[in-house]
């Protein structure tokens, strides 16, 4: 493995770092900043081979803007936003739209280009899209989909050497169980409130 340090991949690393970390705060500047890491983590991974994770970024790049409005139409009074609760049926269903995506994503990759790792690619990338829907759409359970998701990122960038990316996603792990117990704890105060 070549683990060839890129000034380019740290900014990018921090800026994303900020993104979640103010998601997790519930922060809707979590958007905009998250916007700037897509752009930048885009370009990491074309130049990594890691076409499922390009497309990851630009598909990010769509929900942030989907996640922005939301957001910003469910604020509380100290301009957090508001958890949602996420139904069982609904989990499934997304679950099982993210399934048939991995496998189809996956295909393609697989058969079309020289996508390195495209099968782990595309069920992450799959994933990855089905929780930032659900943070989109304001559910805590979208941070233990990550929780899942980054632990396997992790793996796949030490493998690809991306060192600086793979320990971003471990932060990112840190974070995710960060968020869900802050989300989780708002989620109570709002249904006892």
């Amino acid at each position: 493995m070549n683990f060839e340090l890129s000034f380019f991949e740290l900014a990018a690393a921090l800026v994303s770092a900020a993104g979640v970390w103010l998601t997790a705060r519930r922060s809707p500047w979590c958007w905009p900043v998250g916007l700037v890491s897509v752009v930048a983590y885009a370009w990491i991974f074309v130049d990594a081979k890691l076409y499922s994770d390009t497309l990851l970024q630009v598909v990010f790049a769509l929900l942030i803007v989907y996640g922005w409005h939301r957001w910003m139409r469910n604020l509380d009074g100290s301009g957090h936003v508001r958890v949602a609760a996420l139904g069982t049926r609904s989990a499934t269903l997304h679950l099982a739209v993210g399934t048939a995506a991995a496998l189809a994503l996956g295909y393609a990759m697989h058969r079309w280009t020289d996508a390195s790792l495209p099968w782990l690619d595309a069920a992450l990338t799959s994933f990855s899209l089905v929780a930032q829907w659900w943070q989109a759409r304001r559910h805590a359970a979208a941070w233990w989909l990550w929780i899942a998701v980054d632990v396997i990122y992790v793996g796949e960038y030490v493998y690809k050497s991306l060192p600086i990316t793979a320990v971003l996603y471990a932060g990112f792990v840190v974070l995710a169980a960060f968020g869900w117990r802050a989300w989780r704890r708002e989620r109570a105060v709002e249904l006892t409130g």
